[in-house]
């Protein structure tokens, strides 16, 4: 069956969560009216990996829809996302990357996502953005990259990625592309039944550099069916790295971060950030590790990797820029540093911050 036939047979219900799982009725009540503000979509091939006999299953967690959510403590837009959108579907907060929204599908709606709010384009409309936003990217020669993302980039047409692809292949000044997706986790059929995907990704490749980046954020995703696609994308010489996001009930254990890192290393995903989760509204409680339990693990966990897998950086997407979570100075103070930064003034900064059960820098 094709990638597109597939998808079309995604859980978007709670009744069709049912032949695989079972709810109280007062979760049921409250779960129909919560996936009316937060969709759900799941593959059956990410439901397979559920654990039904497990309330606490980490699969679950990051796929299901849990009361939960029904906390809004938090924000909306936790790094300024809509005050560097320069024209639809584009944003530009750092110099070198120009980052292109390009739809707001995903294979999967992970409950931990920092876009809960309507982002992006549909297919459609993105065929209508692409000549302008090329065009902004051709005026802002300081663009070294450009991140295709979302949604899910590799939602889109196979069509449309080579538009894009060869659009940015013909702009002297960019000198590679970086696609994010988790269709490699969550749905690798995307990959593996797509020839065309492959054939445009391996073509393009020649001309420039084409990373992927992607999501993988527990041992139990790294199946047979997600290491075929990766495989599928080394073989046409693409790069892939993974961001993780530190996820309460998920992977927030120095055992299972470093099984986890070790795991990706082995089969040549290169580990890349372990992203602090962000306090978005539905999300900050439910997921959010403090950042002084979070600290602890990393370095817990850095003990059983080795160099390569230690290359991760553990970093929070502010408002301010990228903040690398650099250590504990004492027991009221943790350093941080801009990894990246809005204000160039700030790039490279090092500086203290006190901090006490708070989970984020919501006032520097």
């Amino acid at each position: 069956m094709e990638w597109k036939e597939l998808l079309k047979q995604n859980a978007t219900t709670l009744e069709d969560l049912k032949s695989y799982l079972t709810f109280s009725q007062e979760e049921e009540s409250k779960l129909k009216d919560l996936i009316e503000s937060y969709p759900l979509s799941t593959t059956q091939y990410y439901l397979s990996l559920i654990n039904p006999d497990d309330p606490n299953d980490p699969i679950r967690k990051m796929s299901i829809p849990s009361v939960n959510e029904f906390d809004i403590t938090g924000l909306t837009d936790t790094s300024g996302e809509l005050e560097n959108t320069k024209m639809e579907g584009v944003q530009h907060k750092y110099g070198p990357t120009v980052l292109l929204l390009s739809t707001s599908t995903c294979a999967m709606y992970c409950r931990h996502c920092f876009r809960k709010r309507l982002v992006g384009l549909s297919n459609q409309e993105t065929l209508k953005m692409i000549d302008n936003a090329i065009a902004y990217i051709k005026e802002h020669k300081e663009a070294s990259n450009v991140l295709i993302t979302g949604g899910d980039s590799f939602l889109l047409d196979t069509s449309i990625i080579e538009k894009l692809l060869k659009a940015l292949c013909e702009i002297e000044h960019i000198d590679f592309i970086r696609f994010g997706t988790r269709t490699p986790v969550v749905f690798p059929q995307r990959i593996t039944r797509d020839n065309e995907l492959l054939s445009v990704l391996e073509k393009y490749n020649k001309k420039k550099r084409i990373y992927l980046v992607t999501h993988f954020n527990h041992t139990n995703e790294i199946t047979d069916e997600s290491m075929a696609a990766i495989e599928a994308l080394h073989k046409r010489n693409i790069i892939i790295s993974n961001q993780a996001v530190l996820l309460k009930g998920v992977n927030d254990s120095k055992e299972e971060l470093s099984r986890l890192i070790n795991t990706l290393t082995r089969v040549g995903v290169v580990p890349y950030y372990v992203f602090q989760c962000r306090p978005v509204k539905g999300v900050a409680n439910n997921f959010q590790v403090p950042l002084k339990e979070g600290y602890k693990i990393i370095e817990e966990a850095k003990l059983s990797l080795n160099g390569h897998g230690k290359r991760f950086r553990y970093i929070m997407s502010h408002i301010t820029g990228k903040i690398e979570i650099v250590g504990q100075l004492n027991d009221e103070e943790m350093i941080f540093k801009y990894h990246q930064a809005k204000d160039p003034k700030n790039m490279g900064k090092i500086f203290t911050k006190k901090i006490t059960d708070d989970a984020w820098l919501s006032d520097i």
